[in-house]
């Protein structure tokens, strides 16, 4: 089988699963698909793209900026859903056209240079931790600390507050970590009823994450197989 063969049974294969999670929600809106190509080479992004795909996510920001520049004559939005440092954010900003993991106020300062220096507004998601209290946390602000960060991603001038982004713990049903996330959104909306955007559910868990109102989902191993070894 060829690669790209091998990518778009995949690629059709998460359709179908998005589909009737979608199905047994109850749900008639659609859910958006983001590609993680983290470690897969600018050729595989370049498949999916021949397949119908126009939003892929990084998480490092020198594979992302490297991957993005390789691909700059591609019709795409790269989403950077990776721990963000503070002095990566401008350069982040100036090749994402979503940044996902907004977790802390002093990374505002930076995307918004980066996205003023670019030339366009950047989308922005609050990362939201779900772990317990007392937990070891993955990364992602608190639930407490998402008002003040969504007001802060409101009053740059070149960024545009979005919704949320979370990732499910490890080892806890991830039903009832997004069945959290909901309500954490359900606050946000109330105060920013355009950031209406979640992303949730990955390879393991979007079936949950659709269930819980994830208006996108973010998947690589489903689709592109195992990923190549770190390097």
């Amino acid at each position: 089988m060829s690669r790209r063969a091998e990518i778009a049974a995949g690629l059709a294969a998460v359709k179908e699963r998005i589909d009737a999670a979608r199905a047994a929600a109850g749900r008639d809106d659609a859910v958006g698909l983001v590609v993680v190509t983290k470690f897969f080479p600018a050729s595989d992004v370049r498949l999916l793209v021949d397949l119908g795909v126009r939003e892929v996510g990084e998480n490092r920001h020198q594979e992302a900026e490297a991957k993005a520049a390789e691909c700059a004559d591609l019709d795409l939005v790269w989403h950077y859903i990776g721990a963000l440092q503070s002095n990566k954010a401008a350069a982040v900003a100036r090749y994402a056209g979503v940044v996902e993991s907004l977790d802390r106020p002093k990374l505002v300062r930076g995307l918004d240079r980066g996205a003023a220096e670019r030339g366009s507004p950047l989308d922005v998601l609050v990362q939201v931790s779900l772990d317990p209290p007392g937990a070891e946390h993955r990364a992602g602000a608190a639930p407490d600390d998402v008002p003040a960060l969504a007001a802060a991603v409101e009053a740059a001038e070149h960024l545009r507050l979005r919704g949320l982004m979370a990732v499910a713990p490890l080892g806890e049903d991830p039903a009832a970590a997004f069945d959290r996330l909901a309500r954490v959104r359900e606050r946000l909306l109330a105060d920013h009823p355009h950031a209406d955007r979640l992303s949730a559910g990955m390879s393991g868990d979007l079936e949950q994450a659709v269930a819980a109102g994830a208006t996108h989902v973010r998947v690589g191993s489903a689709i592109l197989g195992s990923r190549p070894a770190v390097r």
